[in-house]
C-alpha cells in the first residue's frame, strides 16, 4: 500500500509546492513512484488554482525540478483521511491543520524540518516577500528534509 504524503504551507504556491517537486524527484530517483502518493496543499485561499510562484519555479528548475504543472488548492477535510502524513511548513500552519483535523483520523501531522535532523532548524520560512535567494533556501531546506523523510518513511516500511 502506497504511504500518502501531504505539504502543506500557507498558500500553496512557494513552500508546499516545492517540498512536493523535491519529494517527487527523490521517490523518482529511488525507483519509488509506486510507493508513494504526493500532494501539496495551502491552509489558506489566496491562491487557489494559481500556478507556483514563479520564483518558486525558477529555484526548483535551478535543481532540475519541475513544478509548472501545479495549481494551488487549499487543504480539505478530506485531506485528514487521504493521506498518512500531513507535513507543515511552519508552526502557524500546523496549528492550522491541528484545528482542522478531525477527532477521527489518523493522519500524522508534523513540521517537515524535523526530518533534515537539526532540531534547531524547525521551520521552513516563507520565501514570498524575500528574493531569490530565499526560494533557493527553501529548496535546499527542503532537499534536506525531504531526504530524511524518505528514509524515516522507507525504514519505517522496513525497507
Amino acid at each position: 500500500m502506497a504511504v500518502r504524503v501531504l505539504f502543506v504551507c500557507l498558500g500553496n504556491i512557494c513552500r508546499s509546492p516545492t517540498a512536493e517537486g523535491v519529494f517527487r524527484a527523490l521517490i523518482r530517483e529511488a525507483g519509488l513512484e509506486d510507493e508513494y502518493v504526493v500532494d501539496s496543499a495551502g491552509t489558506g485561499s489566496w491562491h487557489i488554482g494559481q500556478s507556483p510562484d514563479a520564483r518558486a519555479a525558477a529555484a526548483c528548475s535551478r535543481h532540475g525540478i519541475d513544478i509548472s504543472a501545479h495549481r494551488a488548492r487549499q487543504v480539505r477535510a478530506e485531506d485528514f483521511e487521504n493521506f498518512d502524513w500531513i507535513l507543515a511548513c511552519d508552526e502557524e500552519n500546523l496549528a492550522d491543520l491541528n484545528r482542522m483535523k478531525p477527532a477521527a483520523s489518523r493522519a500524522r501531522t508534523a513540521l517537515l524540518m524535523p526530518f533534515a535532523g537539526n532540531p534547531a532548524d524547525r521551520v521552513v520560512p516563507d520565501p514570498y516577500y524575500g528574493g531569490a535567494a530565499d526560494f533557493e533556501s527553501t529548496v535546499h531546506r527542503a532537499q534536506h528534509a525531504c531526504r530524511g523523510l524518505l528514509a524515516a518513511l522507507q525504514k519505517a516500511r522496513g525497507v
